[in-house]
């Protein structure tokens, strides 16, 4: 008789998870979550168009799962991702995701938010989209990161983040640079201690801002100058149309 052999003890656990993201309600809650705020139950439903009821019961299995974590203010509940962990995985297995066919965006509304995502956008707690790829690319450019074998800040990368008074936790557990793969480029863009960072600096010193109340960002005019100054880039390649 032939010997069965035991599976990984880790499928059941993959097939699970799997499972929570293979819902289209499921997935849009998550995505929209990559803002890296907490939303309540009612927001998400809007963002998803589907029902206050139909929400509570898709966001209680994310919470079940592990995906969200929720905090409860008074009779609001708010959801947001669980950990950085979680953004990461839902960001790449977005990128990874074969692009069906392109369908043309149904109302204006809908063409511009398409347009300001892909233009820059929040990934959790760093910058995605064309902005984060091009301060990516600057910033290897200039020496101050390093992509050959592996993301890793350089020295002068270190020195770069001191002189804009970026406070760097190098002692946390996190990786203090690592590579998100940007699933409307295609390509890595900074994220890690580093990523989060400079993200925060950017929103704080005005030099980013949100467009509406999505994960869509844009740069300012201060912010293309300052990106100008310290990064050589040009406000063209950046698309702020």
């Amino acid at each position: 008789m032939a010997r069965t052999t035991p599976h990984d003890p880790a499928a059941p656990r993959l097939a699970a998870l799997a499972a929570l993201l293979a819902d289209e309600t499921r997935a849009a809650f998550c995505l929209a979550l990559l803002d890296g705020r907490a939303w309540t139950g009612g927001e998400l439903a809007r963002s998803a168009g589907v029902a206050a009821s139909t929400a509570s019961e898709h966001l209680s299995k994310l919470v079940a799962g592990g995906l969200l974590a929720e905090e409860r203010q008074g009779r609001h509940r708010y959801l947001r991702l669980a950990d950085g962990r979680i953004a990461q995985l839902v960001e790449e297995l977005a990128a990874h995701a074969a692009p069906g066919p392109t369908t043309p965006p149904r109302t204006l509304r809908e063409a511009n938010l398409q347009h300001a995502l892909a233009r820059g956008r929040t990934c959790y707690d760093h910058l995605a989209g064309r902005l984060g790829i091009r301060i990516t690319d600057a910033m290897t450019e200039r020496g101050l990161l390093r992509q050959d074998t592996g993301f890793a800040l350089t020295e002068d990368g270190l020195e770069w983040f001191g002189a804009l008074g970026i406070p760097l936790a190098t002692a946390s557990r996190r990786p203090l640079a690592r590579g998100c793969l940007d699933w409307t480029e295609r390509r890595q863009h900074l994220a890690g201690t580093a990523g989060a960072a400079l993200c925060r600096h950017l929103l704080d010193a005005g030099w980013c801002e949100r467009v509406g109340t999505g994960r869509a960002v844009r740069a300012t005019p201060a912010g293309l100058r300052a990106l100008s100054a310290h990064l050589s880039i040009e406000p063209a390649t950046i698309d702020v149309s």
